[in-house]
C-alpha cells in the first residue's frame, strides 16, 4: 500500500512545470465528477498572484460539491493542502487556491454571470477534456 505524502499548506511552487502538474491534477479531479467546459488558463506574465487558473462547470449544486471534493482530495493525495477555501456555503462558486494553481468550480450560472473566462480573455488556455483514450489538451490563445 503506498503511503500518502505528507500534507503542507501550500505555499509558492519552485517551478512553473511544478505549479502545471498541479493545475493538471485539479482538472483531472474535476474530470472525474464530469465537470464541463474544463479549462487551464496559464497566467504567469499576465498576474503574479497565480501561476495557473483552472475553471470548470457543474450543472448542480451537488455536482459543485462533489467536483471541489474531488479536487481537494486528488491535490491531498499527492501532498498539497489548500491555502484558502471559500464558496462552499452556497455551492455556486467554490474557490480552491492552492497559491500558484487557484481552482474555480462555478455552478452554470454561476459561470456566466461572473464571466471568469472574460475577465482573463488575454490569458492563454487549454480546454481539457476526458475521452476514451485519455485527457486531450486543446490549446486556444488569447484573441
Amino acid at each position: 500500500m503506498n503511503e500518502p505524502k505528507p500534507l503542507k499548506k501550500q505555499k509558492r511552487t519552485t517551478t512553473a512545470d511544478e505549479a502545471k502538474k498541479y493545475a493538471i491534477l485539479a482538472a483531472t479531479a474535476s474530470l472525474n465528477k464530469k465537470a464541463l467546459d474544463v479549462k487551464i488558463m496559464a497566467l504567469k506574465g499576465v498576474t503574479d498572484f497565480a501561476d495557473y487558473f483552472v475553471v470548470c462547470t457543474a450543472e448542480s449544486d451537488t455536482q459543485v460539491k462533489a467536483i471541489a471534493d474531488s479536487v481537494e482530495v486528488g491535490l491531498e493525495q499527492n501532498g498539497w493542502r489548500a491555502w484558502h477555501v471559500e464558496g462552499t456555503q452556497n455551492m455556486k462558486w467554490v474557490l480552491l487556491d492552492y497559491v500558484d494553481v487557484v481552482v474555480h468550480v462555478f455552478h452554470k450560472d454561476a459561470r456566466e454571470f461572473y464571466g471568469l473566462d472574460r475577465l482573463w480573455g488575454d490569458a492563454p488556455f487549454e480546454t481539457v477534456t476526458d475521452t476514451p483514450a485519455g485527457l486531450v489538451f486543446t490549446p486556444s490563445s488569447a484573441e
